[in-house]
């Protein structure tokens, strides 16, 4: 184990590993003495703190290891190795779009890694004018999202240049919502995500769909304590809690988390989970709806209202 970190490039402490690997601090120590890796240096004070490096090669490995990798298979491959193997990993995964849309998509792609920002906010501004709301989250956003994934995961895509793609299209899609009209009908969806998981661009690209179906909608941003959520609901009289669970979080403490929270919440509300938690589709539960895809909100909602109306009639 290194005494003291390379003072030559960015440390990180393992809370910060954590937080940015969704690796839990307990899993780094264990990796360390079974694998040998990470292999931390040592602050002033004695805490572990992890170079650049191992951050990212452990982001890659979190990634494998979400799509079905053993860690003991893997750990010990190189980046370039680990690399490769999450470009044949994602590319099954990958969303297929027309070859016509694909050049398109991959020449926006290309402003972000030209560092174009500002080029590249005006381009998404536009094309969510022109196509509508809707279509511009399911055909461009989502496609992209899994293309800036990809990237990231070959190594073409840096960790700011993902960070400046998100925060972009949080800013098209939220000056998007601000133009809408207050919606009138039902339900009330109270939108966040739970402790530990911060990824909000699922929550409000499903929150874009939800209120061009005439929800109101109530959002919290993300990582919203169990019990504020059920404060939340009942302060604001809503019917269906929505939440957005991406790859990171662990199948254990998702499915906990759902208990606990059907449990708190009144009979009456309903709880509704999307996003890409291999969690959420391994059984049919009755703590919560699936929401399978964007496309699946309008079903979902006008299944909501049916129910409703039986029962109010």
């Amino acid at each position: 184990m290194n005494e003291r970190a390379d003072l030559n490039q960015p440390s990180f402490s393992i809370a910060a590993v954590e937080r940015d690997t969704g690796l839990p601090k307990d899993t780094l120590r264990v990796w360390e003495k079974r694998y040998l890796f990470p292999q931390p240096g040592r602050d002033a004070f004695g805490e572990r703190i992890y170079p650049i490096d191992q951050v990212e090669k452990l982001r890659v490995i979190k990634r494998l290891i979400d799509g079905g990798h053993r860690p003991g298979k893997i750990i010990g491959l190189s980046i370039d190795e680990l690399a490769k193997l999450a470009e044949v990993s994602s590319a099954g995964s990958r969303i297929h779009v027309a070859p016509d849309s694909l050049d398109e998509l991959n020449g926006y792609m290309e402003l972000i890694k030209r560092h174009n920002a500002e080029e590249f906010r005006q381009a998404m501004s536009r094309l969510a004018m022109t196509m509508g709301l809707r279509r511009f989250v399911v055909e461009v956003v989502a496609p992209m999202n899994a293309m800036v994934g990809d990237a990231w995961a070959r190594g073409y895509f840096e960790i700011f240049e993902e960070h400046i793609y998100t925060e972009t299209i949080q800013v098209v899609l939220r000056n998007a919502l601000n133009t809408m009209p207050s919606a009138r009908q039902g339900p009330r969806v109270l939108l966040t995500t739970l402790p530990n998981e911060m990824h909000g661009l699922g929550l409000l690209m499903a929150e874009c769909i939800f209120s061009m179906e005439g929800a109101q909608c109530v959002s919290l941003g993300t990582q919203t304590p169990i019990y504020d959520i059920v404060l939340a609901a009942r302060a604001q009289n809503i019917d269906v809690v929505a939440l957005s669970f991406s790859a990171i979080q662990g199948s254990t403490a998702v499915l906990d988390a759902l208990t606990e929270l059907r449990e708190k919440l009144p009979p009456t509300v309903e709880v509704w989970c999307g996003g890409s938690a291999a969690a959420l589709r391994k059984k049919p539960s009755d703590d919560f709806y699936l929401l399978s895809s964007l496309d699946s909100i309008s079903e979902s909602i006008a299944g909501w209202r049916l129910r409703n109306q039986s029962t109010s009639a």
